[in-house]
């Protein structure tokens, strides 16, 4: 391979991320639970016109995460209007920035655009991050406000004692970014890291430097901002929350739990940098002992960061991927650094079958999404999507079987199985029902004034809730807490709408509702048998059969 192969720009690394990941991420295919939490809050904000203040879907107030991620969000319905594309589309490019971020950061650490351009392809094809980019939650949104906060410890790992102002500022606004976004964490990854710089006996940076004032007050403010706001306007009761959140409910007390968590972490942090960890084992020895050697500081500094997320996650009461994602840019970055030192491009036949193995995967699903869509009929946005996805993969392909560029095919054919997944999705997902539930509501010219009660699933309300936008005001009268259908009627009776989901319908009578359906989607359970039934003619009362209903009862 030239040295040319290797100028990667990272625009267009970021580009590819957001272009191939966008169609997985810019509309309800897979709903994330915790997305409720966030989606909720940010419409009642816009019908309440407070901002600071976050509810739940049935009214409560939660307290549980700092303001970040659902001003976030609420930036998206600001800026395009309330949607799931809306929603969303923040995160996707929170996504494609710390791609950019983790080029940035390579870069200033070794003035190489080789490692640079290796590890924006490494991050990019890390399926945590990708899953992250296609969620409003705040992972995404950790993990670009660490990545920013690392490329300022870098350049004080470089810089030293003559380190630039303007990573100081970097560091701490990013990491009061960080700790409104997601809290005790951020703190403790960024406490961590300047205590390390501090005491590391390779490259010490003094107190005098790393206590910069004015960029430290500024990130505590930002940091503390939100919670300051909620003190005045509630009172400390919502620390209570706050803390059973971020310490209490997830913090594991038994050694086993600890022991399964800390295994788990590890395995999961091995898996998602596949396949390019099992390309860093050639010369392995070799690269560490060069690595080592040529920057201590930072070779230490990863290995600590790498430890007390694991840390971290083996203390939780249940372990997420997700929570690697803070510091998954970092490794990215020191993973491209063992292997360009270790000369991994000579594995070429190696680059090859990993790229290979991506590439028939994607071809396998490409067949499928074609299937399915050929059945159950589909928009032209669909084929020409599953046309385009074709033409990546016959380039891809090209290059693969020539042995040029294999760095770039390899990435870019991991993110190429989510470009094509999301054509299969659509029609199993979509429409889904909160899209299926705002055209019931424009045919049968619903008034907005009329308020609606939600029983059913809360994770489906807050995708209708998306839908109907704020014009329309509905209520969660099933909540987190088990209720029992005597319990759901009382709280009923004020409501002149209702949107019940079919196991809790037999529970309301004809005579006192005029009941309709509003939204049927393929059961999750049942998929597997109505797949093995889409040719069949009788197909869309299967689905009816088989489906999962919601209905719309108007109070007579």
């Amino acid at each position: 391979m030239t040295f040319k192969e290797y100028q990667i720009n990272p625009w267009v690394v970021m580009a590819a991320f957001a272009i191939l990941v966008g169609p997985f991420a810019l509309s309800f295919h897979m709903h994330f639970p915790d997305e409720m939490y966030y989606t909720d809050a940010a419409v009642k904000m816009i019908q309440n016109g407070d901002y600071l203040t976050t509810y739940l879907g049935n009214g409560e107030l939660r307290f549980r995460k700092p303001i970040g991620t659902y001003w976030v969000v609420l930036a998206g319905f600001k800026a395009f209007g309330v949607s799931a594309f809306s929603s969303r589309i923040f995160f996707l490019i929170a996504g494609a920035l710390t791609v950019g971020l983790t080029y940035w950061l390579a870069k200033l650490l070794f003035e190489d655009k080789k490692i640079a351009g290796i590890a924006a392809l490494i991050i990019a094809s890390n399926p945590v991050l990708i899953f992250a980019a296609t969620r409003s939650i705040p992972d995404v949104l950790l993990g670009l406000t660490m990545t920013s906060s690392a490329i300022g410890f870098a350049g004080l790992i470089k810089y030293g004692e003559k380190t630039p102002k303007k990573f100081l500022w970097l560091l701490y606004l990013s990491l009061g970014l960080a700790f409104e976004i997601k809290g005790l964490p951020a703190a403790a990854l960024g406490g961590i890291g300047i205590i390390y710089l501090a005491i590391n006996p390779w490259k010490k940076v003094s107190l005098k430097t790393l206590i910069h004032f004015p960029s430290l007050i500024a990130g505590i403010v930002i940091a503390l901002f939100w919670f300051g706001a909620m003190w005045k306007i509630h009172g400390p009761a919502y620390l209570d929350s706050f803390f059973k959140d971020q310490v209490g409910a997830r913090v594991a007390s038994r050694y086993v739990l600890i022991l399964k968590n800390g295994l788990l972490a590890t395995g999961i942090l091995f898996a998602i940098y596949l396949p390019w960890v099992l390309i860093g084992t050639f010369r392995l020895k070799k690269s560490i002992h060069s690595t080592w050697n040529e920057n201590k500081v930072f070779f230490g500094f990863v290995l600590l960061w790498g430890l007390a997320i694991l840390g971290m996650g083996a203390l939780t009461t249940k372990f997420y991927e997700r929570y690697l994602l803070p510091v998954a840019p970092v490794i990215a970055v020191w993973l491209s650094w063992i292997l360009v030192k270790g000369e991994f491009e000579i594995r070429k036949n190696g680059l090859k079958v990993y790229t290979w193995i991506f590439l028939l995967l994607s071809l396998f699903i490409w067949g499928f999404a074609l299937w399915i869509n050929f059945n159950l009929g589909s928009s032209l946005l669909i084929y020409i999507q599953i046309a385009l996805s074709l033409t990546i993969w016959i380039y891809l392909a090209r290059l693969t079987w020539r042995g040029e560029k294999l760095p770039k095919s390899l990435s870019y054919s991991i993110l190429l199985l989510f470009f094509i997944l999301s054509a299969v999705t659509a029609k199993i997902s979509l429409p889904e029902q909160g899209e299926q539930v705002s055209e019931f509501v424009k045919t049968n010219q619903i008034d907005p004034k009329e308020e609606i009660g939600f029983i059913g699933n809360i994770h489906v309300s807050s995708k209708i809730r998306v839908y109907l936008g704020p014009e329309f005001y509905m209520t969660d009268l099933t909540g987190e807490k088990k209720q029992t259908i005597e319990e759901l009627i009382i709280e009923s009776k004020d409501y002149p709408n209702l949107i019940v989901e079919d196991k809790f319908i037999d529970a309301f009578t004809s005579e006192e509702f005029e009941i309709q359906t509003a939204a049927i989607n393929w059961d999750s359970k049942k998929i597997p048998m109505l797949l093995q039934n889409i040719s069949a003619p009788d197909f869309k009362e299967l689905v009816k059969e088989n489906g999962k209903i919601y209905y719309w009862l108007k109070r007579r």
